[in-house]
C-alpha cells in the first residue's frame, strides 16, 4: 500500500498507454520543434503545417513498407524476373529461339536471349496484367479499412489531420508504392539480365538500333508509364476501402473487381465498351520501343487513368467525410 492510501489521499490512476498509432498522431500534431513533453496550443493543434503533413506521409510511407505482408508482395514481384530469366536461359541453352516473336508486350520475351536489356520489357509486360495490380489492390484495399478493422481510425482523426488531408496522405501512399513495387520489378530485370545474357546496343521494334545508355532511359521511361498505369486500380481500391470495415473485404473485392475487368476486356462482343476499361491500354507501353514513339495509345491510356483517379478518387472523398467512424 502506498503513502497516498495510508493517508487516505485519492491515487490518481496512471494513465492508460496509448497505442503507437495514436501517438504518432498526437505527437504529429505538437508544434515542429516542441519537446516530447509540450502541449500544442490551440492554434497549433488544428492547423497543421506543411512538415506536419510531410510527417504524416512519411510516417505513413514507414508503417507501409515495414508491414510484413508488404515486404512479402515486393519479394514475389522481384522473384517473377528471376524466373522468367532463368526459364528463358534453360530454353535457349541448346539455340533455339525463346518465345514467339511479333514485338509486343510478353513478345519481348524473343529478343531476351540477345539483350538481356529485353527482360526489362518482358518482366513488365508478364507482372502488369495480374501481379503488379494485385499488389496495388491488396495495399489500397487495406488504406482505410485496414485502420478500421484494427481500431485506429479514430484515433488517427484525433490529430488535426482531417479526415481529407487523411484520404489524400492515404491515397500518395498508396501511389509511392505503385512506383517502388514498379522499379523492383525493373531493377530484379535489370540485375537478372545483365547475369545471364549479353548486354548492349539494341534494336527497337521499328528495326531502329539505339545505345544501351538510351536503352536505359527507355526502360526508366516505360516504369514510369507502368507506374502511372496503376494509379486508377489504386483510386478504385482506396474507393472500395472507405464502402467496408474489413481490410481483407476491401482486398478480395478490389482484386476480384480487377479480375473481372480483364475477363471482360478479353470479350470480343464488348468492344465498344473496352476502350474504357482501366486496363484496355496497360500494354500501350510497348510504343515507347518503336522509332518514332507511337503515342497515340499512350496518351489514352494515361488519360484514361486520370480520369479512373478523379472518379473514384472523389468518390472515396465523398464517402470518407460523409462515414460515421466508429472504429
Amino acid at each position: 500500500m502506498s503513502r497516498a492510501e495510508v493517508r487516505g489521499e485519492p491515487v490518481e490512476e496512471p494513465p492508460a498507454e496509448e497505442p503507437p498509432v495514436v501517438a504518432h498522431a498526437v505527437a504529429s500534431a505538437v508544434a515542429p520543434g516542441a519537446g516530447p513533453g509540450s502541449v500544442p496550443g490551440p492554434g497549433a493543434a488544428r492547423v497543421p503545417s506543411a512538415l506536419w503533413s510531410l510527417g504524416l506521409f512519411r510516417s505513413e510511407l514507414l508503417i507501409t513498407f515495414r508491414r510484413w505482408r508488404t515486404l512479402a508482395l515486393l519479394a514475389v514481384l522481384a522473384a517473377v524476373p528471376v524466373l522468367v530469366g532463368i526459364a528463358v536461359k534453360i530454353e535457349t541453352s541448346d539455340g533455339s529461339p525463346a518465345g514467339g516473336g511479333g514485338g509486343e508486350g510478353p513478345a519481348f520475351i524473343s529478343q531476351v536471349s540477345n539483350n538481356g536489356l529485353f527482360l526489362v520489357f518482358t518482366a513488365l509486360a508478364a507482372t502488369l496484367p495480374f501481379f503488379l495490380p494485385m499488389a496495388i489492390g491488396v495495399v489500397a484495399g487495406d488504406a482505410i479499412a485496414g485502420e478500421s478493422s484494427a481500431g485506429t481510425l479514430r484515433y488517427l482523426l484525433v490529430a488535426p489531420a482531417g479526415r481529407s488531408r487523411l484520404l489524400l496522405t492515404k491515397y500518395a501512399t498508396v501511389i509511392a508504392f505503385c512506383l517502388a513495387a514498379t522499379l523492383v520489378v525493373a531493377v530484379s530485370a535489370l540485375a537478372v539480365g545483365a547475369l545471364l545474357f549479353p548486354v548492349g546496343d539494341l534494336i527497337t521494334i521499328s528495326g531502329t538500333r539505339i545505345t544501351y545508355t538510351e536503352g536505359l532511359g527507355r526502360a526508366l521511361l516505360i516504369a514510369l508509364v507502368v507506374a502511372a498505369s496503376l494509379v486508377g486500380v489504386a483510386a478504385l481500391g482506396l474507393f472500395v476501402s472507405t464502402l467496408t470495415g474489413s481490410g481483407i473485404a476491401a482486398m478480395a473485392t478490389t482484386v476480384g473487381l480487377l479480375i473481372t475487368v480483364q475477363i471482360l476486356d478479353q470479350i470480343p462482343q464488348l468492344d465498344v465498351l473496352q476502350p474504357y476499361f482501366f486496363s484496355h491500354y496497360w500494354l500501350s507501353f510497348a510504343d515507347l520501343m518503336r522509332e518514332p514513339v507511337y503515342w497515340d495509345d499512350l496518351v489514352k491510356n494515361l488519360g484514361l487513368q486520370a480520369l479512373y483517379a478523379a472518379v473514384f478518387g472523389s468518390a472515396a472523398w465523398a464517402r470518407f467525410t460523409t462515414k460515421d467512424i466508429t472504429a
